[in-house]
Parts: structure tokens; C-alpha cells; sequence
């Protein structure tokens, strides 16, 4: 096939009377759905524009679904034609701190379904991994494959949501505890983290929604019930995510109030030395000015005086404060 370097294709003939796969070349796939039978395409695109012309070559998916999956971004969204349907899933991948989206084009004809994507994706590596056995005993209609991809996809999400989960109660830790600079820009990443994934999440259960509710020749309405309890799993996500930020932002306001209070009582406790040492430092200032003429100047006992004077004004000063329970 021209162009066939750029981009990577696997297939598999289905056949759902007969609980029986068989993987096959591009080309017999197309030959089987030119027959009549089923066949699940996945493409994995090095070069766009490239991939475009292998893909076009196939004339199984309209040039402006094509458009769509090679330049369009990762925003879950669906759009349905008189011959398919075209829907565009964004998975998540969270490594470390790094939060990515990763886009998977999903086409549904009467004949075949074919995924288009950039690279690995998790939550489709997971489906082609585990899809067989769940096949042979359950799948009675292509919906099947609509139904996996939902529910890897979810999963994904539940995943995804743990892990962040995880960053929220550890920075929450570090806030009461020890906290550094440091800290502060894990939390302001975090929480943007936070917005971008419900930004993932929002269109996905608009879809899902739409798709467990809306007929469509594409979706057998068996299927429809199973979607609509994935809808429900998305909601608890977007919960769980609201109860993350909460969380995070209160704990960022209990480290605020207790910096605060820690502020505030080191200024009393300055203040309250200065008291102390108003008086004390009026009485330097006084007997240090520099006059001829000072009563004082000969006493003999004048810096005991002093000293008694100083600690008689520390004395009182103190039982004060004490007794206001000041200290």
C-alpha cells in the first residue's frame, strides 16, 4: 500500500454468530468488509499527512472524518454520518507529575470500526490486551466493541482520578507538616491538573450520554443500558474530583490560618518585649544625654540605683502581663 509506512496497521475479522476472531492484513480486511463481514481496524499514525493518503486508499472513511482525526485536537466529542458514525475519545495518561491527553479517532461503519491514534494509548492497549475473552463470551454485535472502549476508557478516568488522588492527600500531609517553597507550585500545578481533567470529563459524559440514550444503527439498544450505567460511573469521577479540590484548597486555607496565627503570636511575643524595654530604654536615653549640669551625675550609689530602678520597672511589667495572662 502507498504510504503505508506511515502509519501502523493491525486488524482482526470478527464473527459474532461464531464467537470467532482471526487477525488479518489490511488488505484481506478490506476484502472481508467489501464481503459482508466485520472487521475491527487499528491504526497507529507516524505521519499525517502520509497516513491520510494510506487511509484514503482504503475508501472506507469519508475525507472529512479524515480531516478531523489527523489535525483536530484531543476533546471528546462525537459527530454521526449517513454511513457512520465518528466519535473522538480522550484517554489520559499521568506519569509523575506529567498529565497528557491522548486522542483515539473511533469510526463506525455498518461493516467495520477502525481506531486512529498517535503512539501507544493506555486505555486501547488495555482493550486490544484483554478484548478476546470478553468476546467469545458476551459480544453478539459490533456494539461490543463500543461497550469495551467505554469501559476501558472509564476505567482509565477511575485510574487516573486515584492517582491524583493520591498527589492531593500527599501535599495535604506535607502543608500541616513540613512545608517548603516548593510545595506551592506542586499545588498550583495540581490544581490544574484538576481543571484540565474536568475539562476531559465534562464532554466525555455529554457523549456517553448521548450515545445511551440517542437511537443509532451503530449502538444496539442492548448495549444502550450498559452505557448509560457508565455515565453514572463518569459523574462519581467528576464528585470525586470536585471533593479533590476542596480538599486541597482547604488545606492550603488551614496552612494560611496557621502561618497566620504563627505570625500573630510572634508579634505579641515582640511586643511584648518592647513594653518591657520602652522604659528601660527611656531611662539609657535620659542618663545618657550629655548636660554638665545633672543631679545625678555624683551620686555614689547611682548605678545600683539604676540596676534596682531596672529591675523593679522589669518586675511590675512582668506580674502585669502575668496577671492579664499576656504570657
Amino acid at each position: 500500500m502507498k504510504g503505508a509506512g506511515a502509519c501502523k496497521f493491525w486488524s482482526v475479522e470478527l464473527d459474532f454468530e461464531t464467537k470467532t476472531d482471526k487477525q488479518c492484513t489490511v488488505e484481506a480486511g478490506v476484502a472481508a468488509v467489501a464481503a459482508g463481514r466485520f472487521v475491527w481496524f487499528d491504526v497507529d499514525v507516524a505521519d499525517s499527512a502520509k497516513a491520510k493518503a494510506s487511509l484514503q486508499e482504503l475508501m472506507l472513511i469519508d475525507d472529512q472524518i479524515l480531516n478531523d482525526a489527523m489535525l483536530g485536537e484531543a476533546t471528546t466529542k462525537h459527530a454521526r454520518y449517513p454511513e457512520q458514525l465518528h466519535l473522538v475519545l480522550s484517554g489520559c495518561r499521568l506519569e509523575g507529575k506529567s498529565f497528557d491527553l491522548e486522542r483515539v479517532d473511533v469510526i463506525i461503519g455498518e461493516r467495520f470500526m477502525m481506531t486512529v491514534h498517535k503512539g501507544p494509548v493506555l486505555f486501547l492497549t488495555d482493550i486490544k490486551n484483554s478484548w478476546r475473552e470478553d468476546f467469545r463470551h458476551h459480544a453478539k454485535s459490533p456494539s461490543f466493541l463500543m461497550y469495551e472502549l467505554w469501559d476501558h476508557l472509564v476505567h482509565n478516568y477511575v485510574d487516573v482520578q486515584s492517582r491524583i488522588e493520591e498527589r492531593v492527600l500527599k501535599l495535604q500531609r506535607e502543608l500541616i507538616t513540613n512545608v517548603q517553597d516548593r510545595v506551592f507550585t506542586e499545588v498550583s500545578e495540581l490544581d490544574a491538573d484538576l481543571l484540565h481533567f474536568r475539562k476531559v470529563l465534562l464532554p466525555a459524559r455529554a457523549v456517553l450520554a448521548d450515545l445511551a440514550t440517542r437511537k443509532s444503527r451503530f449502538i444496539s439498544e442492548a448495549t444502550q443500558p450498559f452505557l448509560a450505567n457508565m455515565v453514572g460511573s463518569v459523574e462519581s469521577v467528576l464528585q470525586d474530583l470536585l471533593v479533590d479540590r476542596e480538599v486541597l484548597e482547604g488545606s492550603l486555607n488551614l496552612y494560611v490560618s496557621m502561618v497566620s496565627h504563627r505570625t500573630n503570636d510572634i508579634m505579641r511575643k515582640l511586643t511584648l518585649v518592647s513594653v518591657i524595654f520602652m522604659p528601660l530604654t527611656f531611662l539609657v536615653g535620659v542618663y545618657g544625654m550629655n548636660f554638665e549640669i545633672f543631679p545625678e551625675l555624683h551620686w555614689q550609689y547611682g548605678y545600683l540605683y539604676f540596676w534596682v530602678a531596672v529591675a523593679v520597672i522589669v518586675a511590675v511589667l512582668l506580674g502585669v502581663m502575668k496577671k492579664r495572662k499576656l504570657l
